[in-house]
């Protein structure tokens, strides 16, 4: 990965999208429905689980929030009708007008929840950044006891403040996912230093499994991989126990690996007429990829 590919990566937002979307078609399993439900059965044929996501947020009004909360209900009807095998749905509250009102997003989740739970099917609450971390863990304090084993969150090993939260949080049953996290923080709640970040992975992933949590454990760091296994091995997990999870279109190399060595894995599934955003989130965290993308370009001219 060269500093040009980084420096191009920043200047992702002047490519026509015709080109960025031809890229992006790595990371997003289509715009409709049916695209993805054809992703999830092929990565069913090879042995993965998937959540899927309807791209989109920071909606801002209730009319907005009333249309999320419909597209999700209907997803979960129709998961369920195409008996879509192992796969579950990821909802950003942003979505649903937590930057609104805090009720509207609550009353929201719970209309969602309504749905997946008469389904028998389970919804993992997004995190975003920092500033949606406390009243995200609010919401699903509240939702975690009226909907037991069919919600959970996630929690990002960047911040500082996630290991009390791990701790508080696993008091209880709990289902959650860990990852890095993605957003750019301030350093004075937020670590920098990858190693760090790397150690508050690890160590809030041990304090999780210790106290009997399942743990999505969401990563392509190869190295975060290796010490999830060496802490799986220490407390004796059978593969029930927890699950590696993966993004759509990165590293499926290490993906055939873990799910031939016999562990349980789930890709997360973004689909809907919002790529655009997404897409660029996903090309900055691959430099390399952005390089591909304007060399393209160029070829074009």
């Amino acid at each position: 990965m060269s500093l040009l590919d980084r420096a191009l990566a920043l200047g992702l937002p002047a490519v026509p999208r015709p080109i960025l979307r031809r890229f992006a078609r790595r990371y997003i399993a289509g715009t409709r429905f049916e695209d993805a439900a054809r992703v999830v059965r092929s990565l069913a044929r090879d042995g993965a689980m998937a959540t899927l996501d309807i791209l989109g947020e920071l909606n801002h009004t209730r009319q907005e929030v009333e249309r999320s909360v419909q597209a999700y209900v209907d997803l979960f009807r129709r998961v369920h009708e195409e008996r879509l095998p192992r796969t579950n749905v990821s909802v950003k509250l942003t979505a649903l007008g937590l930057l609104v009102e805090q009720e509207l997003c609550l009353d929201a989740m719970r209309r969602i929840l309504a749905t997946a739970s008469e389904l028998g099917n389970f919804v993992r609450i997004d995190m975003e950044d920092s500033s949606c971390t406390a009243p995200t863990l609010a919401i699903f304090g509240t939702l975690r006891r009226e909907f037991p084993g069919r919600v959970g969150p996630v929690l990002q090993a960047r911040l500082r403040r996630t290991l009390d939260d791990a701790e508080q949080l696993s008091s209880e049953p709990l289902n959650v996912r860990l990852c890095k996290g993605i957003y750019i923080e301030p350093r004075t709640i937020a670590y920098t230093d990858p190693e760090i970040i790397r150690a508050n992975f690890t160590l809030v992933l041990e304090r999780l499994l210790e106290r009997g949590a399942y743990v999505g454990i969401a990563t392509h760091d190869e190295r975060l991989v290796y010490e999830a296994l060496r802490l799986v091995r220490r407390f004796g997990l059978p593969p029930d126990r927890y699950e590696f999870q993966m993004l759509y279109g990165v590293d499926e190399e290490l993906r055939r690996i873990l799910i031939g060595a016999g562990h349980r894995l789930r890709v997360y599934v973004p689909y809907g007429e919002q790529w655009y955003a997404y897409s660029l989130r996903r090309l900055r965290e691959n430099p390399q990829i952005a390089g591909y993308v304007f060399r393209a370009l160029f070829r074009k001219a």
